[in-house]
């Protein structure tokens, strides 16, 4: 707490010089009662669901997508070599490139945002599958062998839960990666959502709003991963006694 207060005085202190106008560097305060007057009046609260419901569901899509491209192309040596790059490749591929193509096949709209989400981390969750699997130590499928356990058993009893460590992470980094994707498809919303927000504040050179989103979206990120990421990750490495003493 002692250090977020200290860099919120410096913050203050940085406004007070007045090295930049309001409209360029906003103030602590200005930030707060632009947050407040959001909630207040319901527009964050309308955004915040209308955004949440997008990457949701964009998201979800994106694990179903990733998780099984990540375990086909794991299952085949011949799809790994030739799949492999170019997943890399279009994990690279920042999500705003995907917006021209999102606009001529789905239009301006809810579809072509969830289609920029879901692309936009469907790559990162493959690619951590596939280093997952990989990376297991082969030992482990000897002894699943000796014990009774081929093919799918194996994987689904052994090969899967053993990499869910780095699947995990792939995930936490495929749902930021679907935040990011989100504000650049929510440049297309007409109506809502924070990208929306984001972009009138931008606008109307209201930098206390555009602050305020940024806050906002930083405070909704660090709940999904203390609440849902966090603890199956723990939860995994307990399993595994990965936890340090």
């Amino acid at each position: 707490m002692l250090f977020y207060l200290v860099l919120i005085a410096m913050w203050e202190g940085i406004f007070r010089t007045g090295i930049w106008p309001d409209f360029l560097f906003p103030s602590p305060l200005g930030v707060f009662q632009n947050v407040l007057e959001g909630f207040q009046d319901r527009s964050f609260i309308i955004a915040i669901g209308a955004s949440m419901k997008r990457v949701i569901l964009g998201y979800s899509i994106s694990l179903v997508l990733g998780l099984s491209l990540g375990l086909l192309i794991v299952a085949s040596k011949f799809l790994d070599e030739v799949l492999s790059p170019l997943l890399l490749g279009l994990q690279t591929l920042p999500s705003i490139c995907w917006l021209p193509l999102a606009i001529l096949w789905f239009g301006i709209g809810e579809d072509s945002i969830i289609f920029v989400v879901a692309v936009g981390s469907t790559f990162s969750v493959s690619m951590a599958t596939l280093g997952g699997v990989k990376n297991v130590p082969p030992i482990y499928m000897r002894v699943a062998r000796t014990m009774g356990a081929k093919g799918i058993k194996a994987y689904t009893s052994v090969i899967i839960p053993a990499a869910f460590p780095t699947i995990i992470t792939g995930m936490k980094q495929g749902w930021s990666f679907a935040w990011r994707a989100l504000m650049a498809g929510e440049l297309l919303s007409p109506k809502d959502g924070l990208g929306y927000i984001l972009t009138l504040g931008r606008d109307l050179h209201d930098m206390n709003q555009v602050v305020g989103v940024m806050i906002i979206i930083i405070i909704i990120g660090l709940i999904i991963d203390k609440f849902i990421f966090g603890k199956v990750e723990c939860s995994i490495r307990q399993r595994w006694g990965l936890n340090r003493a």
